[in-house]
């Protein structure tokens, strides 16, 4: 910048400056704020604070194409599936109105998807073959004490024929033998033949051991004179004979206490080029807040969730088999709580950071460890800080993979607890004797923190809230940007919308951030006035899209193998520094197990890039990446859109 230049902008900023403190003399507070919002947004539009900072822009859609957005996933054409289902919405969910949006963020084009199931708070995953798997959603919202009218809960069917399975219906009536109570259930279920146990040693007959069946069910009539205090056990009408002699039920108590959300079966991949769902075999297990990660063979673990009588999933995990498309249970089982953070690490084994989304008992699943799926050992990784407080933290596996160190970030107490952490935690799961230590601390306590990998290197960690789901407004607006290699936060600009529960962020191919969604339980500080949920999308633009230029990449090839090379051209190739493989994100719930930034080595001649991909099959896993260079500014190119098969 020439002198004559500066004078004109330091001029402009004294002109500025005498003009607000003028209307904040002249005309009282009212002034004062309206002069301090210009001159704040005269501040942040400047070029200079822009290249320090970064900004905020809101994207806000057409009226008829708003949604209340609870998924995102990054597609490999470039566009994002925005998925609601019912959104956290009753009047949604009983009127069978379930939503899906496609927008592209370069035409700024948005388009409705017929959406099959309620996909509210589902599990989703990045596909070999770019498609995204998506399974789970709901089956039932949840009911409050105070709301509901029928007695019920879970009935546990018992089959003592050790020859045959047996089928009931839904609308199959229950009556207690103590009680004299009747119970209707909501759904069919399938109960499985006994098991005969002999003696191992002399192979005597000892025993029919009861296939059991789970199945919700519900009083005939409102009140509550219909519940019941203590376990019974239950005939079934309509039942004659063998089957009437070898099927029963039995009960805890049923009552008017609150109901849990169910989940549901439906399993689907979305093919981001025909941009429609396409129905594969259901799961095993009904699952709402499950978390599919991929496996070491390229198969989808599908973990936790409430099942269909909305209990937490006890533990019975099953995988997805892209070639037959077909679920098999894992031959043991390990429990979590909802939407456990698990990470397919380079050894091929799991690596479970402790956060998860929020139902489940505090003492079950909590620990954090590296979990062995073949053998399903667990093995505990200690020096977690505030470890009562992991609920709705955010897990971000650090760049570059390869160093396979991850952060943990905030987090509350279990449930509706006002409690928070503004702790980071992080761990190198390559050292002999891996431990949490604490990393630089946020300025607040947070939960549902939202952390996004740069091609840069650095982690973009923004939103939250304090308390649960924005109470008190309580929502943090800041942003910072951490530094693997300094182990430093910095702040950059401030984002605009608050954003806690149901909310999150993902990577864009032009390398600004995407936020959506956000479901405040209350709308004012004094929690008396219900929230409303955050339609508006915003996007973040980081510091390095506003220097005097960016790299460019183009050509190479569209498909690179493990441990092959592929040249790209760019004429910037002479002070290229970085090259970065970025897998795309598909993120929930603070949730986001698909992303990762993985460190390619290059060379160059002339204009010309050549990149080498790592063998590594759990590092680099099956399926379309973003490809980025960065210059000696640390300014990333667009990204090219590369396949690993």
């Amino acid at each position: 910048m020439n002198d004559r230049a500066g004078r004109r902008r330091a001029r402009r900023l004294a002109i500025g400056t005498a003009v607000v403190l003028a209307l904040a003399g002249m005309n009282g507070p009212w002034l004062y704020r309206f002069g301090t919002a210009k001159y704040h947004q005269y501040q942040i539009n400047k070029p200079e604070y822009k290249a320090a900072n970064g900004k905020w822009e809101i994207v806000r859609f057409p009226k008829e194409y708003r949604q209340n957005t609870i998924h995102a996933a990054l597609l490999r054409t470039g566009k994002v599936l925005l998925v609601a289902g019912s959104g956290n919405n009753q009047d949604n969910f009983d009127a069978k109105r379930f939503d899906t949006r496609i927008w592209d963020p370069v035409k700024g084009t948005i388009k409705k998807v017929p959406t099959p199931s309620d996909l509210f708070c589902t599990g989703h995953t990045q596909l070999a073959n770019g498609n995204l798997l998506i399974a789970g959603g709901t089956k039932r919202y949840e009911k409050l004490k105070g709301d509901v009218t029928k007695a019920g809960g879970l009935m546990i069917v018992h089959n003592e024929n050790p020859d045959k399975p047996i089928t009931l219906p839904a609308g199959t009536t229950f009556t207690g033998k103590e009680g004299g109570k009747t119970f209707v259930s909501k759904d069919p279920v399938v109960v499985e033949r006994a098991t005969k146990v002999f003696d191992k040693k002399t192979g005597k007959f000892l025993r029919n051991d009861p296939g059991l069946g789970r199945i919700y069910v519900e009083a005939q009539k409102s009140g509550r004179k219909y519940e019941t205090g203590t376990q019974d056990n239950y005939r079934i009408r309509g039942l004659t004979g063998a089957d009437a002699r070898n099927t029963y039920g039995i009960a805890q108590k049923l009552a008017l206490d609150k109901k849990d959300f169910q989940g549901i079966r439906d399993a689907f991949e979305f093919d981001p080029v025909a941009e429609k769902y396409i129905k594969v075999d259901p799961m095993k297990e009904a699952r709402w807040y499950p978390t599919l990660t991929t496996l070491s063979d390229g198969k989808i673990l599908s973990v936790s969730g409430l099942d269909d009588i909305g209990q937490l999933v006890p533990g019975k995990n099953e995988v997805f088999d892209p070639k037959t498309k077909k679920w098999t249970y894992t031959p043991k089982i390990w429990q979590f709580p909802t939407y456990p953070a698990l990470f397919l690490m380079q050894n091929g084994k799991i690596f479970y950071s402790g956060s998860n989304a929020g139902y489940g008992p505090d003492n079950v699943g909590r620990d954090p460890g590296i979990w062995d799926v073949a053998s399903n050992r667990f093995t505990k990784i200690p020096g977690l800080s505030d470890a009562k407080e992991m609920e709705t933290s955010g897990t971000v596996l650090l760049p570059p993979a390869q160093d396979e160190k991850f952060m943990v970030i905030g987090g509350g107490g279990v449930g509706e607890s006002a409690q928070s952490s503004n702790r980071t935690r992080i761990v190198d799961l390559k050292a002999d004797s891996p431990r949490f230590v604490d990393g630089p601390t946020l300025e607040k306590g947070t939960r549902y923190p939202q952390a996004s990998i740069l091609p840069d290197d650095s982690v973009l960690v923004s939103g939250g809230s304090e308390d649960y789901r924005g109470r008190g407004n309580s929502n943090i607006l800041q942003a910072r940007l951490y530094h693997p290699d300094t182990n430093t936060f910095e702040s950059v600009a401030d984002p605009l919308v608050g954003r806690n529960y149901h909310s999150g962020s993902l990577l864009l191919p032009d390398g600004r951030v995407m936020f959506f969604g956000s479901d405040s339980l209350y709308g004012d500080a004094a929690n008396t006035k219900p929230g409303v949920f955050e339609q508006r999308i915003e996007i973040y633009t980081p510091p390095y899209l506003y220097r005097d230029s960016r790299p460019a990449l183009s050509g190479g090839p569209q498909t690179i193998a493990r441990g092959a090379s592929g040249t790209f051209t760019s004429p910037q190739a002479s002070v290229i520094k970085k090259v970065r493989l970025i897998r795309p994100s598909a993120s929930t719930h603070v949730t986001d197990v698909d992303q990762r930034s993985i460190e390619m080595k290059f060379t160059v001649s002339g204009d010309q890039v050549k990149v080498t991909m790592p063998q590594n099959k759990n590092l680099v896993q099956s399926g379309w990446y973003m490809l980025f260079v960065d210059d000696d500014q640390g300014t990333p190119s667009k990204a090219q859109w590369v396949r690993v098969p």
